[in-house]
């Protein structure tokens, strides 16, 4: 087995490889603007610590989001074609799971990413690989009451100390924690999410109302 996994869900732009048994190659760089212009060579960059080629790889793993329309098409379109191009299957995975895997927290605690327009994309866990809840877009305030106490992975929880008390580390996504994830479930015999995006809501450019159409006469 050799997994590569990518995520652009979140300001960090992520890959890692994974044999089956550990972490190969991962190189995480964190720019919310240039998703497009980093993914690849991040993918060159880690194929080469690794001494590998494309071809070596036997599955493909994607973080589907919650996250922005634009950054996370960029990783969906980028498995996708390496999929189609090498022939091996395209794994989905949630990519909160993939942050409350690399918290190793056990019990109730809750991972928030930032969704912008002051709100978080979050959901509740029990120990790092069980989500109970979620995942939801919301106001931090909307969901102090369930959060309240309780510690919190992630830029979003960061943001908001007011609501997220005990907010801490990881702050941004792990590829290789993704990897990791995907290849205990796959050793499981665990189905995981296809590749598709999780949106949670629309995008953030839209057709201005009252748009009026031309067409020649």
């Amino acid at each position: 087995m050799l997994l590569l996994a990518v995520d652009t869900a979140t300001p960090a732009v992520t890959v890692a490889l994974h044999d089956g048994d550990s972490v190969v190659a991962e190189s995480t760089q964190v720019d919310a603007r240039r998703h497009g212009e980093l993914l690849l060579p991040s993918v060159d960059r880690v194929l080469a610590a690794a001494g590998l080629k494309l071809d070596a790889v036997t599955g493909v793993v994607v973080g589907v989001g919650p996250g922005p329309y634009t950054g996370l098409r960029v990783g969906l379109v980028t498995a996708a074609t390496f999929g189609s191009a090498l022939g091996v299957p395209v794994h989905g995975l949630c990519t909160l799971d993939g942050l409350a895997y690399a918290s190793g927290l056990e019990g109730p605690f809750v991972v928030a990413t930032d969704a912008r327009r002051k709100e978080v994309y979050w959901a509740s866990y029990d120990g790092s690989r069980t989500r109970t809840g979620g995942p939801a877009v919301d106001r931090p305030a909307e969901i102090a009451e369930q959060v309240a106490g309780l510690p919190a992975v992630g830029a979003g929880a960061l943001l908001y100390p007011e609501v997220f008390a005990d907010a801490r580390g990881p702050e941004h996504q792990s590829a290789a924690a993704l990897a990791a994830l995907a290849a205990e479930k796959l050793a499981a015999g665990e189905e995981l999410l296809p590749p598709r995006p999780l949106y949670l809501r629309r995008p953030d450019a839209q057709v201005p109302k009252n748009y009026k159409v031309v067409t020649p006469q």
